[in-house]
Parts: C-alpha cells; structure tokens; sequence
C-alpha cells in the first residue's frame, strides 16, 4: 500500500507562490528607485569633468597655433606693416587708432560708448545726463593702456588699476594670486607668437580668476598689448576695429584652441586692414587739407588740422582746448574747412555740434 502524500502541500505550495507574488509586485512598485550601478543607462551625461592641467593647456594651443602656421604669418605680416607704418607717423595717429578702437571694444563689453562721447569724456570730461560714468572711466582707461605705458605682463595689478580691498575675507583669494597663476601660464608660453599667446592669455582669464570689474574689456586690453610686445611703432594690436571682432569674430568664446584661435587671426586680419586703409585716408587728407590751408595765416589752422587728424570728432569747446585758441577763430576756421570740404559737421544741430574730417 503505497503512503498517501500529505494533504497540506498543495495549500503550502499555493502560499509560497502567493508570498513570490507579492515580493515581486512590491519590488515593481519601487520604480523609482535606481539600478544597480551596472544597469545604469549609458545616454546620462556626464558628470563634472576635472580641470585640465596647465601642461595639457599649453599643448593645446601649441597644437592650434601648428595647425594654423599660415594664417598666423599672414596676420604677423599685416600687424608688422602697421608698425612700421606708425612707427613713420606722427603720435597723434596713434591716439586716433586707440580711440576708435576703445570705442568699438566699448560694444563689445556691453557698454556701447560712441565715438563722440568718447572724446568729449576724454579731452573735457564732459558727460551727458543719460551717460554711465563708470563705463566712460572703463573706457578712458582703456584708451589710456592703448596709447602707452608699460606692458601687462610688467605688473599686471598696476595695468589694470586693480588692488584688494582692505577689507578682504580671509577666505578670499587675493587679486595677487590669482594674477600670479595668469602670468605665470602666459610665461610658460613664452616659445608661442606674440598673437597665439595674446588669444590665449584672452581666453583663459576668466578660468584664471580675473572676471571681475568689467572683465571683457580688461582681457581683450590687455591681449591687444601682448601681441605687440615685439613691436616697436605699434602700442597695441586692433582687435575689435571697424567691428572686425563682433558677432562669430575671435573675442567669442567657445570651441576648442584651434577653431579660438582661427577666429582670432581671421578677426586681427581684418582689423589691421581696417586700421591700415583709416591711416591711408588719414594722410591724404593731412596732405591735401596743408595745400588747401596754406594760404591762412596764424597757428590756428595748423593747430586745428593737427587736433582734426589725432582725435575722431572734434567739437568747438575741444579744439579751443586741444588748439590753445579763441573760440571765435576756431569757430571761424572750422566753418571755412566746412565750406571748402575738408570738414562736415555730424551732428545735424545747431548746439553741440562736432565735426570730423571729409575723407
């Protein structure tokens, strides 16, 4: 006679399936708890990635500035003819360039300063009621590093007028450090071209620590200085002259070295052309204003057309400034410049009324 099984079992086997059952719709339910580190999704991004080294940042641009030799001695070319061409030409010019490119960097950092404004700030420190005053002082200072004075890399803290407060945090890094890391990477590229240092001195300040107080302008200030520390006519290199840098041009940040520093050569390219063909115009109208003019007498019209060729626009009240003059001659002159042409007015209004030269 065969034992008969137990009468439990089938009620034993239904309860432990029951009991599989339910862990598992319990263990569906956590849905939104996260996998196991090896069920992860490989579509995540990534997390923070670590900070390149300085060596690797060196190799970079090294790289870049390899890759884009040609290009790089074409730009060397243009900025080299422009030094010497100021290196011929009277200091004046030089303050010219400085203020035209001042106020097209002005654009750049979203301060948007004319050229009229410009002048009349720099010349008279004459503002309008709608003016900003700390961006006029941003941008008289740029012109002042623009035109002369030692170099960045000199002292760096004394070129951009930039001390900590006294009232630092101790937890707080000083402008000193964070200037000393910035020189002491510009100095390790040292075997780059002046124009391949100057982009990258450009485009890592802001990792440097430096973005503070008007940080855009200040950079591209000082990377214009650093391209000409070879130079010996040039003060500074134009960059953002005739808006050769705006838009895609090579103050854009973004991308890595080699597509930064192509926008940089195509941009400093076209901006040295711009400043090259502005002293062309320049010194024929110096040349045909000398013919016309010499027929006046006094040291007013002299005086005058040099005032014209040094600054963008000139005003009634500058000119007597700049000339030494009564205002009822410089008026007298400047309405004879007009009407033979050498001159137009560019205001259109019957007060403040600024003129620049016919070219």
């Amino acid at each position: 006679m065969k034992p008969q099984a137990p009468a439990f079992s089938d009620e034993s086997d239904t309860l432990f399936l029951d009991a599989e059952e339910v862990e598992q719709a319990s263990e569906d339910d956590l849905w939104f708890l996260p996998g196991p580190m090896e069920e992860e999704p490989d579509y995540l991004p990534p997390g923070p990635l670590p900070e390149p080294r300085e060596a690797e940042v060196l190799d970079d641009w090294r790289k870049a500035e390899a890759g884009h030799a040609a290009r790089l001695a074409r730009v060397a070319g243009r900025l080299g003819a422009l030094d010497d061409r100021l290196k011929r030409s009277p200091q004046g010019w030089r303050h010219r360039l400085a203020l035209m490119e001042a106020a097209d960097l002005s654009w750049f950092a979203g301060d948007r300063i004319g050229p009229d404004r410009l002048a009349l700030w720099i010349s008279l420190r004459l503002s309008g009621v709608q003016d900003d005053t700390a961006a006029l002082a941003r941008v008289g200072w740029a012109v002042r590093r623009l035109t002369g004075g030692p170099g960045p890399e000199v002292d760096l803290s004394a070129f951009l007028d930039r001390r900590d407060p006294e009232t630092l945090a101790d937890e707080a890094e000083p402008f000193a450090d964070r200037a000393g890391g910035w020189l002491d990477l510009m100095a390790q590229a040292a075997d780059l071209h002046p124009i391949t240092r100057a982009a990258m001195g450009f485009h890592l300040w802001s990792l440097a620590g430096l973005g503070q107080q008007g940080d855009r302008m200040e950079a591209a200030v000082t990377a214009a200085r650093i391209a000409v520390s070879d130079s010996k006519g040039a003060v500074f290199a134009p960059l953002a002259m005739g808006g050769a840098m705006s838009g895609s041009g090579g103050l854009r940040a973004g991308g890595p070295p080699a597509d930064r520093l192509a926008r940089w050569l195509d941009g400093m390219g076209t901006a040295c052309l711009t400043a090259m063909r502005h002293l062309d115009d320049i010194e024929a109208w110096s040349e045909r204003a000398a013919a016309e003019m010499a027929s006046l007498s006094g040291k007013t019209p002299r005086a005058l057309r040099a005032a014209l060729t040094d600054w963008p626009l000139v005003s009634a009240p500058m000119a007597e400034a700049l000339t030494g003059a009564s205002r009822a001659a410089v008026q007298r002159n400047l309405a004879w410049m007009e009407k033979t042409g050498l001159v137009y007015e560019v205001t259109g209004q019957g007060r403040f009324r600024m003129w620049r030269v016919a070219v």
